[in-house]
């Protein structure tokens, strides 16, 4: 995996379906279908656990409702990444659907809140983290 830097916004799918159904399932009479799910694997952890082939800067995001730095904190450790970028997508935050975030860059040194702004600024504010991150991993 030649890269310097690996950004997961987001979990393509936590969960899979057991056995996919081999036609449509359409609704009836029958009532509601249920469906048993499995956990898909964690491209992030897998990603981050990598030894020679791991890039440099290895960044996940938490997209939490309650103990938002807690959770963050605990997700940088299990999964293995080295940042974690953290915010609040309770209702009451507006954040889902809405121009506007706070976030949070969790690191294994540390809390840095951002101020709240628009995702355009989150966004041009993490990559100039990145830019800096790598220009020091080059020194």
């Amino acid at each position: 995996l030649p890269a310097d830097v690996a950004i997961f916004a987001a979990a393509v799918a936590d969960w899979a379906v057991t056995r996919p159904a081999e036609q449509k399932t359409k609704k009836d009479k029958s009532g509601v279908p249920q469906f048993a799910l499995t956990e898909n694997p964690d491209i992030l952890a897998t990603i981050a656990r990598r030894n020679a082939e791991r890039p440099g800067l290895v960044i996940g995001f938490a997209a939490e409702t309650e103990n938002v730095i807690e959770h963050a904190r605990e997700k940088l450790r299990r999964k293995g990444c080295d940042w974690i970028i953290a915010n609040d997508v309770s209702p009451q935050t507006g954040i889902m659907g809405g121009d506007r975030n706070t976030v949070h860059l969790v690191t294994g040194k540390g809390v840095e809140s951002w101020p709240p702004q628009s995702k355009t600024q989150v966004a041009q504010a993490l990559v100039a983290r990145i830019a800096t991150a790598l220009a020091g991993a080059q020194r």
